[in-house]
């Protein structure tokens, strides 16, 4: 591989051919080592690039000591290769990538907040900064400070220079080089705005990134970290938005203003038929309760088919305040999963309930009066039945 790889060189390269150096297999699959290469290995904050060598897909990009190594979806090729880049991907993670090292040096210079880590996400991107907080109006002048720098169109080029040359430049703005770094460094530099260490693909021009919405904040290791979208993510993002509000403004019949207070009182109102259904099953579990209570037998059993256990603890309870000195088994479920409750105030719970525990094919606990649990045979509720019939005809 030459001094710089293709994806350093002329990052808006999109395809080329060249040899495989190196191929082989391990636990994450199928690889190949390249003598030049087109794809940009996961580092810096920026994922791996995607695209094809000689018609197979590129599944990840990793280096790998001084190598770069191509992990495939298949058997490597070998000798004469073609790659192929995944363009739109490539160009979106330049256009975020660029947006990063533009709002970080706004931030810096303009307000003293310091980037300390960036991160290119599959749907926003974000930048920890060294600041404690930030008020929604410092987010807001932040946005248009660096939404001016885009609209400048500052040149965007690549220096590679030794470290006497490197000393020679005012400022710099690195998070350190990577361990173990021989050679020439990269400079990436927004000319007028900024120069910096990096390893990433950028765009030729601030006029690409084309716009920049930082979006929210959330507190991070004592920094704030600042989410943000650019370029056409931002454009892809605004759609996605503009798709959810037509359904809703259809489901909510109101327009994008009201639709926020028309949703409040929808959820006011569910919540207020919630309280009023709980209200309602409390009562049911209590009036059957009590019902269950004046069976006289030694066992009483009920099965509902939609209960839960809150319904099933309730009526334990109304039965047993009702009939002290009896027992009752309750289960509850639509097919052979479900859950049961046995309660009774007899001293062996534990082991009766352990025993209907197994007939369900269950497991199960509790504290008296109650033994409860969960069970995927249902459908032998009466052997249970039986069985703790044939128990409690023992002495208690």
């Amino acid at each position: 591989m030459s001094a710089w790889p293709a994806y350093l060189r002329d990052p808006y390269m999109t395809h080329m051919e060249t040899q495989v150096v190196a191929a082989g297999q391990d636990s994450r699959g199928f690889w190949v080592e390249l003598e030049d290469t087109l794809f940009f290995p996961e580092g810096g904050g920026q994922p791996a690039d995607r695209g094809t060598v000689e018609g197979i897909p590129v599944v990840d990009v990793q280096k790998a000591g001084s190598a770069i190594r191509h992990w495939l979806a298949a058997a490597p090729p070998q000798g004469h290769v073609r790659l192929q880049l995944d363009w739109q991907r490539r160009y979106d993670h330049m256009q975020q990538h660029t947006a990063q090292h533009l709002l970080s040096a706004v931030a810096e210079d303009r307000f003293g907040w310091r980037t300390t880590a960036f991160h290119l996400g599959v749907e926003l991107c974000d930048v920890e900064l060294d600041v404690p907080s930030l008020t929604p109006s410092q987010v807001a002048v932040l946005e248009e400070a660096a939404m001016a720098e885009v609209h400048q169109a500052h040149p965007i080029r690549v220096h590679w220079v030794g470290l006497e040359e490197l000393a020679r430049y005012p400022k710099v703005r690195s998070r350190g080089l990577p361990e173990g770094h021989e050679g020439s460094i990269r400079l990436v530099e927004i000319v007028g705005v900024d120069v910096a260490t990096c390893g990433g693909t950028h765009l030729r021009s601030t006029a690409e990134v084309e716009a920049l919405a930082l979006l929210h904040t959330e507190p991070m290791r004592g920094g704030t970290r600042l989410y943000f979208v650019a370029g056409a993510r931002l454009r892809q993002r605004l759609h996605r938005h503009e798709e959810r509000n037509a359904a809703l403004r259809r489901l909510f019949g109101a327009s994008d203003g009201e639709l926020v207070t028309v949703a409040e009182t929808k959820v006011g109102q569910l919540e207020q038929l919630r309280r009023e259904l709980r209200h309602t099953q409390e009562e049911l579990a209590q009036l059957l309760g009590a019902k269950l209570a004046a069976d006289q037998n030694a066992l009483v059993s009920w099965h509902g088919t939609r209960a839960d256990l809150a319904f099933l603890q309730t009526t334990a309870r109304a039965f047993l305040h009702a009939r002290p000195a009896g027992t009752l088994l309750l289960t509850a479920g639509e097919g052979a999963a479900g859950v049961f409750l046995l309660a009774t105030h007899r001293a062996d719970l534990t082991l009766l309930g352990e025993g209907v525990a197994k007939i369900l094919a269950g497991r199960g606990g509790g504290k008296p009066p109650f033994f409860q649990g969960r069970a995927a045979a249902l459908n032998r509720r009466e052997v249970a039945q039986n069985w703790l019939a044939e128990q409690l005809q023992r002495p208690g």
